[in-house]
């Protein structure tokens, strides 16, 4: 997906590849960035690394919320990083006519999506994206400019753990308290040397 200036985006899940996904929509200049998460402290952070609006999806029905958000138009693009089932029929539920959504996760369950009217009566299409649709030599430069702007601020989504406290790492992990859990092994390295 490429979105365009202008263009509007709701990224479903707001992990490290989901907020990755949130920051380029606002980088490719979509006018409307919106998080979808179940986590509070995620959706703030999400806020803070540029999302015009974020939902609850436990509190509200993302999908009215989304119509409501783009008066009833729903959005370009959408991202899901989960893999579940409804938050996957959800992402396609909530695209405007001519819409993209592109799924992510990779889950080792069957999925029957029940979306084939949705997708067929609006011009609506779902892709699958494997490494993010990069060309690594072309991509990474950019990202690390991005990053240098400050414009792809992923040092607010790593948390930095002694390669002793891995089992910790995992846990936090696992209950969304950390983002993106970097094991350090050298004792010497500081982060951001």
């Amino acid at each position: 997906m490429k979105p365009k200036p202008g263009s509007t985006i709701a990224v479903f899940g707001t992990g490290a590849v989901g907020l990755a996904a949130m920051m380029a929509g606002r980088i490719s200049g979509c006018t409307k960035v919106i998080a979808i998460d179940i986590v509070p402290s995620r959706l703030e952070l999400a806020k803070e690394l540029g999302a015009t609006d974020a939902i609850n999806s436990k509190d509200e029905d993302a999908v009215k919320a989304i119509q409501k958000l783009t008066d009833g138009h729903g959005v370009d693009y959408a991202v899901d990083t989960t893999g579940v089932k409804k938050v996957m029929e959800d992402s396609i539920k909530a695209l405007a006519q001519g819409g993209t959504t592109a799924t992510i996760a990779v889950t080792d369950q069957h999925i029957d999506l029940d979306t084939w009217n949705d997708l067929c009566t609006s011009d609506r299409k779902i892709v699958g994206v494997n490494m993010g649709d990069s060309i690594p030599q072309v991509d990474i430069p950019r990202l690390i400019r991005f990053y240098k702007l400050g414009m792809f601020d992923f040092d607010k989504t790593e948390k930095f753990y002694k390669f002793d406290d891995i089992n910790q790492a995992n846990a936090d992990s696992v209950s969304g308290k950390t983002i993106k859990p970097v094991l350090v092994i050298d004792d010497d390295y500081k982060p951001g040397d």
